[in-house]
């Protein structure tokens, strides 16, 4: 362990499950016999953690697979392999993006994408990274370049599975960051193969609105000052200056022709795109597909690996179900992330029409805690978890879950009736 540490997010729970792996979906084995267990109340006011799995009585997916098994069916006969952005996963999940701040550019981050490649799941390469660490050509120190990510993913990577989604913002836009891995020989067997995607960044959950930010000393600043904006909040005489990125500008049109560019420039990759947890993110995601998008990512504003202001963090952005329940479940392709480390919430986040769900903080700890497997078993743990829940509601596939499996319980208010559901979460 290295010393990452995280707020307001289960760190030492996540940490449990990349020692434990699979047994740590049940209570310790040293209560059995001596406690007994039943449902905690909870007082979260999350719009998904406020869900509950609601298993029906009478099964009929239960019975076709009965019928198709010629015995009982149990939860491991739930197929958790499924196909995110055009790409085959061997789960419902992906590995985030974990953009270039300090804790993103440490050895958590190599170890996360070898044992993400060995999991056969997708993984995101944030923006920001070939300005600030280099693509990995001509001398430069690979390992925490572009390159020396996509090596150490496809290191592990088995045939058929998984891929690398490359983001690119204004600044990356700059470095031509798509032009070098597109015709990169490094990257040719994720081309060839049909594995590779670019994601166009339009925002991210913890900073709605705003670009990538980062705290340089005075001489890495010194090296990017023509990419980026630099801004001294520390005080002149400090050592450190506060690195911003640009976030862009989109229209509706804009978002458009992007998409129509991406797909006209580069004919071979899966057309990824990024939203933060905006007011309109519904209209924005229809506009991306109708466009030609293989891929949506909405980032929920409980999102986030890397450095942003605290206000942005407490007060900006919606939550991921506001989100899901805004954009509604439809037939294309809807990525999730935002404070995802446990089965239920991944469960909740598929049935209200999420195809996949991103790990990001919780794969840094858990490579933190262990780096050749702690991501390994964290996504054991989770498996099982998706296995037992998706089986529960007598379904055995992610893709067969949907608003009916879950409930919302109301968050009871000073002189309101504490039966009420909330409209935006009520599916009847």
């Amino acid at each position: 362990m290295t010393g990452l540490r995280t707020r307001g997010f289960p760190e030492q729970a996540v940490r449990e499950r990349a020692r434990l792996g699979a047994a740590a979906a049940f209570p310790a084995d040293a209560h059995y016999g001596h406690t007994l267990f039943g449902a905690e109340g909870g007082t979260s006011t999350d719009p998904i953690d406020r869900l509950r799995i609601t298993p029906p009585v009478f099964m009929p997916q239960r019975l076709e697979k009965l019928i198709e098994l010629g015995r009982e069916p149990l939860h491991t006969d739930v197929a958790l392999d499924t196909v995110i952005g055009g790409l085959r996963s061997a789960l419902p999940l992906y590995l985030s993006a974990f953009g270039s701040t300090r804790a993103a550019g440490t050895d958590q981050v190599l170890a996360a994408g070898r044992q993400a490649g060995r999991l056969g799941i997708p993984m995101v390469i944030g923006e920001n990274i070939v300005p600030m660490s280099g693509y990995g050509r001509g001398g430069e120190q690979t390992r925490r370049t572009a390159l020396g990510r996509i090596a150490a993913y496809l290191d592990e990577l088995p045939d058929g599975l998984g891929g690398v989604a490359v983001q690119q913002s204004t600044e990356d836009a700059d470095a031509e960051v798509w032009n070098l891995v597109y015709s990169d020989p490094a990257a040719r067997p994720l081309l060839e193969s049909g594995r590779l995607a670019f994601e166009l960044k339009v925002g991210q959950g913890a900073k709605p609105g705003l670009g990538g930010m980062t705290v340089l000393d005075r001489a890495a600043a010194a090296r990017v000052d023509e990419q980026f904006a630099l801004d001294e909040v520390f005080g002149p005489d400090a050592d450190r200056v506060l690195r911003c990125s640009s976030p862009g500008t989109f229209t509706e049109e804009i978002l458009r022709q992007q998409i129509r560019l991406m797909r006209n420039n580069y004919p071979r990759v899966k057309v990824w795109v990024k939203l933060h947890p905006g007011r309109d993110v519904a209209l924005a995601a229809d506009i991306a597909w109708t466009a030609g998008a293989d891929s949506v990512t909405v980032d929920g504003a409980e999102g986030g690996t890397g450095w942003a202001p605290v206000a942005t963090l407490a007060h900006s952005g919606l939550p991921l179900g506001e989100c899901l329940a805004r954009i509604g479940p439809r037939s294309d392709c809807l990525l999730a992330s935002g404070r995802f480390w446990e089965g239920s919430r991944v469960v909740k986040s598929l049935a209200l029409g999420a195809t996949a769900a991103g790990l990001g903080r919780a794969a840094l700890l858990a490579t933190d805690e262990d780096p050749e497997a702690g991501l390994t078993r964290l996504v054991e743990c989770l498996a099982l978890e998706l296995r037992l829940l998706i089986s529960s509601l007598g379904k055995y596939a992610p893709a067969a879950l949907g608003p009916e499996d879950v409930w919302p319980t109301p968050v009871p208010s000073a002189g309101a009736p504490a039966h009420r559901i909330p409209e935006v979460l009520h599916h009847g």
